[in-house]
């Protein structure tokens, strides 16, 4: 059902953690991935990875923040299938230390990087006449609040307005645009956090009473970009362990 054969699927910020796996998981399913993210290095190494499991990847530098890289990404590499729209970054500041600069470079790579990405594909896509389905990777985040990562909550609520209102645009090209919004997932980066007094508290917040696993995001992702999801758009996807309806 999750078949990928023959697909191409761009993926932005693969070159570790969340974007990296995403990527992995698309060639399993018979993808041929391009690997996008600013630093060459580390992308490679995710192309050997999936080469070594049987996998078709080829690396492309992109730097999502700056609109002629993304041009020029877009003209070399035309229309694809998928898209992973997964760059981001964060800035843990509390709200009245923040500075112009912070808030800019966040929005400026979580929100309008991704709009830039997401328009230049669907219209390659329209172009082509090609359905396609792209996936932006939002956050539970989006949807209620935290602090000290307010540039962060702001552009994840507003990947999921422009998840939605672009999907209804692009619907009639069959073009496909659907968020995947995680919850907390345990990875190598926060390991030490979680052993805190606070990361404790977080985990006994979660009705599941656990964090989620990065391989728990696999089958959410695989839906969203194969054919199984051809008549859901403009949708967001939360995978949380029911987070976002523990009680207040």
């Amino acid at each position: 059902m999750f078949g990928l054969a023959g697909k191409r699927a761009l993926v932005t910020g693969a070159s570790s953690g969340l974007g990296a796996r995403f990527a992995e998981v698309l060639a399993a399913a018979g993808a041929h991935v391009i690997l996008a993210a600013r630093n060459q290095g580390p992308l490679s190494e995710v192309a050997v990875l999936i080469a070594a499991g049987g996998g078709s990847a080829e690396t492309m530098t992109l730097d999502v923040s700056n609109p002629a890289s993304i041009t020029e990404a877009g003209q070399r590499i035309g229309a694809v299938d998928i898209i992973i729209n997964n760059a981001g970054i964060t800035n843990e500041s509390r709200a009245l230390d923040l500075t112009e600069a912070d808030w800019d470079k966040v929005i400026d790579v979580n929100l309008k990087g991704m709009f830039l990405i997401a328009q230049q594909g669907a219209r390659a896509m329209r172009d082509a006449g090609k359905p396609g389905s792209i996936v932006n990777i939002a956050s539970i985040l989006g949807l209620r609040q935290a602090g000290g990562v307010l540039p962060y909550a702001v552009s994840k609520a507003g990947v999921i307005q422009m998840t939605k209102s672009l999907a209804l645009e692009v619907a009639r090209f069959g073009v496909r645009v659907n968020a995947l919004a995680p919850g907390y997932v345990s990875t190598g980066l926060n390991n030490e956090f979680l052993q805190t007094d606070q990361g404790r508290s977080l985990i006994s917040r979660v009705p599941m009473r656990r964090l989620g696993e990065v391989g728990e995001l696999d089958g959410p992702l695989l839906l969203l970009a194969s054919d199984a999801s051809r008549f859901m758009t403009g949708a967001v996807v939360v995978v949380d362990g029911g987070h976002l309806v523990s009680t207040l």
